[in-house]
């Protein structure tokens, strides 16, 4: 495939309640109402000078040259299709879901992850909801960013590592601002890894990119539980991912905070959240002596 890496935000508008419309009015009426919608996304897109990259049955793919003007784009379809009139009773609303990074322009298509991840959030959100990436957020200057909700962490199908989300807020909503609080964006360290035992303390990222643990001295890490390999197990930093890489002979045991316990033996596993890794016995041995990890 030829094409052009760049930056772009990418944005996916979804028209929720079309089964519905369809059911009541038949194709060819329901057909004219979600064009009437769409339509209005594309105005939004246009004034934004964003580029509509396809149109897929109810669904809206869209690209911009920088994250502010996906955000303004995506706060103005809300607005508009609000101001749509209910037709046949059903009141059409969409949900958006943007991210930004890097992407591949090819001729009139777009592809790579962050097309990817964009229609992953999408299917995230709820009707009437803005989802944003954080990468997102912190591509646009803090003075210009929207309202918005830290939604944390989520866990997004076909990516190892969690995205964290931002809920925009594009109206006035008494139960939102009295249940959560309305924040601006700080701007986002670097990611990294912070691995701790026995009260000392490493960090992995694009600096310091793999830890050697094991029993053997020599290693970063020097495990004292007589059931760890000399050389057990490294982590190594991958772009922006942390990977656990087993190559012992009796195995991890990891756990996320609040997740069951994952064995593995000559196998890799991306570690995310916060949690603890057992070296030859299982984090419920109360002999286990474990190595901390926090994914930030």
């Amino acid at each position: 495939m030829s094409g052009v890496e760049r930056e772009v935000a990418v944005l996916f508008a979804d028209v929720a309640g079309s089964t519905q419309l369809y059911e009541r009015l038949g194709d060819a009426a329901a057909l004219l109402a979600l064009e009437r919608c769409i339509g209005c996304l594309d105005a939004a897109i246009a004034a934004q000078h964003g580029r509509v990259v396809k149109t897929i049955g109810d669904e809206v793919m869209a690209v911009f040259t920088c994250a502010e003007a996906a955000c303004r784009a995506a706060v103005e379809m809300q607005r508009r299709t609000t101001e749509l009139p209910a037709v046949a009773a059903v009141k059409l609303a969409i949900r958006i879901g943007c991210h930004f990074g890097n992407a591949i322009e090819d001729h009139d298509d777009v592809f790579g992850d962050t097309v990817n991840t964009a229609a992953r959030i999408v299917g995230l959100a709820k009707a009437g909801q803005i989802l944003a990436s954080r990468q997102t957020v912190d591509a646009i200057a803090p003075a210009q960013r929207p309202p918005a909700r830290d939604l944390d962490q989520f866990a997004v199908k076909g990516k190892a590592v969690s995205v964290h989300l931002f809920e925009l807020l594009w109206q006035e909503n008494p139960e939102l601002t009295t249940l959560t609080q309305i924040v601006t964006l700080p701007v986002a360290a670097a990611p990294c890894c912070v691995v701790s035992y026995r009260g000392r303390v490493w960090q992995l990222d694009a600096a310091q990119r793999q830890l050697t643990l094991g029993r053997q001295p020599g290693n970063d890490v020097v495990i004292a539980d007589r059931k760890a390999s000399r050389q057990h197990a490294r982590i190594e930093w991958r772009g922006s991912k942390c990977v656990l890489v087993d190559q012992s002979t009796n195995g991890s045991f990891v756990r996320v905070d609040g997740e069951s316990e994952v064995f593995l033996r000559h196998e890799e596993l991306p570690l995310r959240g916060r949690g603890r890794i057992g070296f030859g016995s299982s984090l419920t041995d109360p002999d286990a002596d474990p190595v901390g990890f926090e994914y930030r």
